[in-house]
């Protein structure tokens, strides 16, 4: 009987065993199944950009088909623009990252471009283009270039299509995108950048946001912590809520919006561990905000890696930045014309040529945050500080020294050999190479960053009343209804464009001779370096940044007060002093800013002042 029992009982262990296994097989073998049906993030993102592409595509030539009628209305034609738009911003952070020529003939400004050294103009073209044909309203006189411009639309389109069904993304471009897309929302998006006409900004900023949302769903949290689907969420609520242009509160969004979102999203690709390749640009991959205080990468224009920054260059650079011994008779240092007390400017409205009373052609600009440009002088004509700083010297209007002449005499000096070789360790060195003058002086420039104004550590956090009421409504107007920050790109506030931070724009807004004589100043600017009919009376569009200290502005020194800047753009550039320009890319119409609002602007511009040692000395020596 017990033999009986223990036989029945091992043979229904075996069964058990035999059932238990196959389970497991069968388990196994459906996780496995369905491991294999699920597709990494990148090929759904992709799945969905395309099919994004392809609705885009279907408004883009539906508007031209409708435009090519007799019944097209104005109406219908911007109803469907204002779509196109729509659909335009959902897949807008990839065509910008990773497709970005395209996508400077889909939505690129309307003006022309040029590229260089090849002097290669591309004409403007895209939805910028025809907002043009269609805002305030219809011009059906221009028919045919609407109809040209909608058709080219859909071609450009294929070359995204092309790009995304056929290359793969990483996970950490993915994050390295979507956060780039939140900074141009805050630096372009909300300013009417890029829709100057419409000014739906706000809609099209959501529609963009909410895109975000959904790339951002195929990479949940792995530990639930953070809270990034709750705040894209509270964003677009945000801007769904506030559509009007105007009155849209730009600090708060950027402060209780923006600047908790892009932290959001660095910290979900840290805690997924995605592994990030580096790359040198000037806003650094790990930047959470636009103002953090190492968000900008000071060595990204320097020639090369050898030419970075270190504390024993500064040194010897400041010492040569103070050296008369430079210029070609001994008077002239560059510290005489961009001087530590006065913002690394003069306060002339022209320096004077090296030993006469003539004047130079162009004002001195600062030289605060000069190496988070990618070009330099007001005609943009070099590409290093190490050339800027080698073009002065040799100048013969502005020093008239010779570098060559220089480090003989500088070697001969037993303080600055010492001090080269500390900077430029090479063994069994024997003289002073130009360069090394060059790169020393660039360093010491390289470490004038000053982004340490009220302003910043307002956006910081650091100190919340560090800006006054009427401060942050001059913050508000900067970024809004007066237009200022469609040039002057926060959170630098020059004319590196945002969000890449990898070039510079020139504008043309018909500088007049002088305040009393309204005729254009003869200066053709970047004309007399690139010889292209756009670009005549072209400048750089220089940092807001310690305008306060820096008067007179403008190339020519013209301007001597805030205000009297204020009133040139208020009024429309040379338009509305009555200057004929064809070629002005300021909008000619007046801003009709009130006297109030004004006075806010300044108030905000004077909370950009840096805090600067009177001394010279850098945050970094």
């Amino acid at each position: 009987m017990d033999d009986r029992i223990l036989d029945l009982s091992f043979a229904w262990m075996k069964k058990f065993i035999l059932i238990s296994v196959l389970a497991l097989i069968i388990t196994g073998v459906l996780f496995l199944s369905c491991q294999q049906k699920l597709p990494a993030p990148e090929k759904s993102i992709e799945k969905n950009l395309l099919s994004q592409v392809d609705s885009f595509t279907r408004i883009c030539s539906g508007m031209a088909s409708l435009a090519e009628t007799d019944s097209a209305s104005e109406q219908s034609l911007q109803k469907l623009f204002l779509q196109a738009r729509i659909a335009y911003k959902k897949f807008e952070w990839a065509a910008e990252y990773f497709v970005p020529a395209t996508s400077r003939m889909v939505n690129g400004p309307p003006v022309p471009e040029i590229e260089v050294p090849d002097i290669q103009v591309l004409e403007p073209a895209g939805l910028q283009v025809v907002e043009n044909f269609l805002f305030p309203h219809y011009d059906s006189a221009r028919k045919k270039e609407l109809i040209v411009q909608l058709r080219l639309l859909p071609q450009h389109c294929e070359k995204y299509k092309t790009y995304f069904g056929n290359i793969d993304f990483f996970d950490w471009q993915v994050f390295d995108a979507t956060k780039l897309e939140v900074f141009r929302i805050l630096t372009l998006g909300i300013t009417g950048f890029d829709n100057p006409l419409t000014l739906a900004s706000m809609s099209e900023s959501a529609a963009a946001l909410t895109s975000l949302q959904a790339v951002m769903n195929y990479y949940p949290n792995p530990d639930q912590t953070d809270d990034l689907t709750t705040k894209l969420g509270d964003a677009i609520g945000y801007l769904q809520m506030h559509p009007d242009f105007n009155s849209f509160n730009r600090m708060e969004f950027i402060k209780i919006h923006g600047n908790p979102l892009t932290t959001a999203i660095t910290d979900r690709e840290d805690k997924l561990k995605i592994h990030i390749i580096r790359y040198n640009r000037l806003l650094n991959q790990d930047a959470k905000t636009l103002f953090d205080t190492d968000a900008f990468n000071i060595n990204a224009f320097a020639p090369d890696h050898s030419s970075f920054i270190s504390p024993e260059k500064i040194e010897l650079g400041k010492k040569l930045f103070a050296d008369p011994g430079l210029s070609g008779n001994g008077t002239r240092s560059c510290q005489s014309c961009h001087q530590p007390g006065k913002a690394f400017t003069d306060g002339m409205v022209k320096n004077t040529i090296i030993g006469q009373n003539q004047l130079l052609e162009r004002n001195t600009p600062t030289l605060i945050n000069a190496a988070l440009q990618p070009a330099l002088f007001y005609d943009l004509r070099v590409n290093s500080l190490e050339d800027q700083s080698h073009t002065v010297v040799q100048s013969d209007k502005e020093m008239h020294g010779s570098m060559e002449v220089s480090v003989k005499k500088l070697w001969k000096d037993t303080v600055y050999r010492r001090m080269f070789q500390s900077a430029f360790p090479i063994e069994d060195k024997n003289r002073i190479d130009t360069f090394q003058v060059m790169n020393a002086i660039g360093s010491y420039i390289r470490s004038l960053i000053y982004l340490n104004s009220r302003f910043d550590d307002y956006m910081r956090g650091t100190d919340e009343k560090a800006m006054q009421a009427n401060e942050i409504r001059g913050f508000n107007l900067f970024m809004g209804k007066a237009r200022c920050a469609t040039c002057h790109y926060m959170p630098l506030f020059n004319g590196t464009f945002p969000p890449a931070f990898k070039k510079i724009d020139v504008e043309v807004i018909g500088v007049p001779k002088s305040r009393t004589v309204h005729e254009i100043d003869p200066d053709l600017g970047r004309y007399r370096i690139v010889q292209v009919e756009s670009v005549k009376h072209a400048f750089k569009i220089s940092t807001v940044r310690n305008s306060s200290k820096t008067a007179p502005y403008m190339h020519n020194g013209v301007f001597t007060t805030l205000e009297q800047v204020i009133d040139f753009y208020d009024q429309g550039g040379a338009a509305g002093l009555g200057i004929k320009l064809e070629n002005q890319t300021l909008p000619a119409e007046k801003l009709r800013l009130s006297a109030e609002e004004k006075q806010d602007l300044i108030a905000f511009i004077k909370s950009l002042d840096s805090k600067i040692p009177e001394d010279g000395s850098t945050v970094r020596e």
